[in-house]
């Protein structure tokens, strides 16, 4: 039969689909033989019978399974949408909010990469269907390799961290990833690209070397950079006030950020003391007597920016200062500073402030307390970035006024989420981990000393100076 058109029905491939040619035409692709002769109905070959050509099997092979096929394309598709959102989530996060240059740029490689996942759900849709788009098994396997990097890095991160819900959850997707990554290498996904290998190395290539300069310039070197704070104090004028029979002695303290990393300014403290002078008896340093201790850096939690400086005159007064028994007073200063480039302290931290009677009556005191705590500030702390707050969590940080009768001072602590601070004054860095992670620093100033005996002649000076200058008039 020489009008007879010659018809062939092509081996079936990965989900089933049979080709179908007529006179070496392709026509479409068919899964059942209800839709094979509709096919060819639609070509007008209603009539034919057993004049087809069989590739691969006969008519009894059709090896497509309906319900088994979409079930696997929902439970991948599915598992795309989660880790898709959360990666755009924290993508968009981070690129407006990071606090620095490398955190805002690896918020946009992660809101690339939750587009690149998006975008892989949708080619589930192809690929488990009908795949009439040859780069959909390709975009697929992509979006899983993503998914299997994302969960392994969490996971990866939240090694030395507190597990916590995104835990379970990166582990339930690193298994998926794995599961789904199988069967895509075994159906051969990529293999509606021309040259696959070609462009994986032409694509990894370049980007891994500009990560690499990139990590090294815009990452690390701000990372390592340490952060240059000075701080002291300084004697200027001493007056004598008869009337409540004292001495006012002017004291100038600083602080000063001199480096390049801004930080925040947890607590302040100075001490102005009396006592003996330099000399050391008897092979033991000389003996002080606290006169006075403030706060100059207030306030508290305020940030200081590189190249700026904070000062304050502070005037102390000294009760019957010719009864004093001081060779020399001096002053010191102690500063604690956290770095603003590697955490968010929230307003909440200046205004958190309260007493040990305040604390008391809210039944907010614990039983671990510093002894003598004179106020307390707290409050939580977010990362610099919000990858880090979901592997990390928001930590916590307490700071303490200490009233102590010899030396007053600043106790800080910091623990992870869902931990009581147990402080201990005599181990303040038992948590070294967490106090280099945040750039955590206590900065004590140069000690300013003065003979005291000189300082009472000069201010004895000016007050007779004073009383000859008005006698004059």
């Amino acid at each position: 039969m020489p009008n007879t058109p010659d018809v062939a029905v092509l081996a079936p491939d990965d989900l089933g689909w049979r080709k179908v040619t007529i006179n070496g035409k392709s026509e479409g692709k068919v899964r059942s033989p209800r839709q094979l002769q509709a096919l060819l109905r639609h070509a007008g070959l209603e009539e034919i019978g057993r004049d087809i050509h069989w590739v691969g099997g006969d008519d009894t092979v059709w090896p497509d399974r309906a319900v088994q096929r979409r079930a696997v394309g929902t439970i991948v598709f599915l598992g795309f949408l989660f880790p898709a959102c959360l990666l755009i989530r924290i993508g968009w996060a981070d690129s407006r909010d990071a606090l620095t240059f490398g955190g805002r740029l690896a918020g946009y490689t992660v809101l690339a990469a939750g587009l690149v996942v998006l975008i892989a759900a949708v080619a589930t849709l192809d690929y488990w269907h009908k795949r009439k788009r040859r780069y959909s098994g390709a975009i697929v396997l992509a979006g899983v390799v993503i998914v299997f990097l994302g969960s392994f890095s969490l996971l990866l991160m939240q090694l030395d961290e507190h597990f916590n819900r995104w835990s379970t959850t990166a582990g339930i997707f690193l298994v998926w990833s794995v599961v789904a990554g199988i069967g895509l290498i075994r159906s051969r996904a990529w293999k509606g690209l021309r040259n696959p290998g070609r462009i994986a190395i032409g694509a990894i290539v370049p980007t891994l070397l500009a990560s690499i300069n990139l990590a090294y310039s815009q990452i690390y070197v701000p990372y390592a950079t340490i952060p240059l704070i000075m701080s002291g104090a300084e004697f200027k004028e001493a007056t004598l006030d008869r009337t409540t029979a004292s001495m006012q002695v002017t004291v100038h303290l600083s602080v000063k950020n001199s480096g390049q990393i801004p930080v925040y300014v947890l607590g302040s403290i100075y001490w102005i003391q009396g006592g003996a002078s330099n000399s050391i008896t008897e092979g033991r340093p000389p003996k002080y007597k606290m006169i006075y201790d403030g706060e100059f850096v207030t306030p508290a939690g305020r940030v200081l920016n590189p190249g700026e400086e904070i000062t304050q005159d502070a005037v102390v007064e000294i009760k019957k200062p010719e009864e004093a028994n001081y060779e020399a007073i001096r002053a010191q200063t102690e500063v604690y500073v956290i770095r603003k480039d590697r955490m968010i302290l929230p307003p909440k931290y200046e205004e958190s402030r309260a007493t040990v009677e305040t604390l008391k009556k809210e039944g907010k005191l614990s039983p671990n307390e510093p002894a003598h705590t004179k106020y307390r500030n707290d409050s939580d702390i977010s990362n610099s970035s919000e990858i880090l707050n979901v592997t990390r969590g928001r930590q916590h940080i307490m700071v303490w006024r200490v009233s102590n009768a010899e030396l007053p001072r600043i106790d800080v602590a910091i623990s992870p989420p869902g931990d009581r601070i147990h402080f201990n004054p005599a181990l303040p860095n038992f948590n070294q981990e967490i106090i280099d992670r945040y750039g955590l620093a206590k900065v004590r100033g140069s000690t300013a000393q003065t003979p005291f005996k000189e300082l009472l002649e000069k201010a004895e000076s000016i007050e007779k100076g004073t009383s000859q200058g008005q006698s004059g008039q």
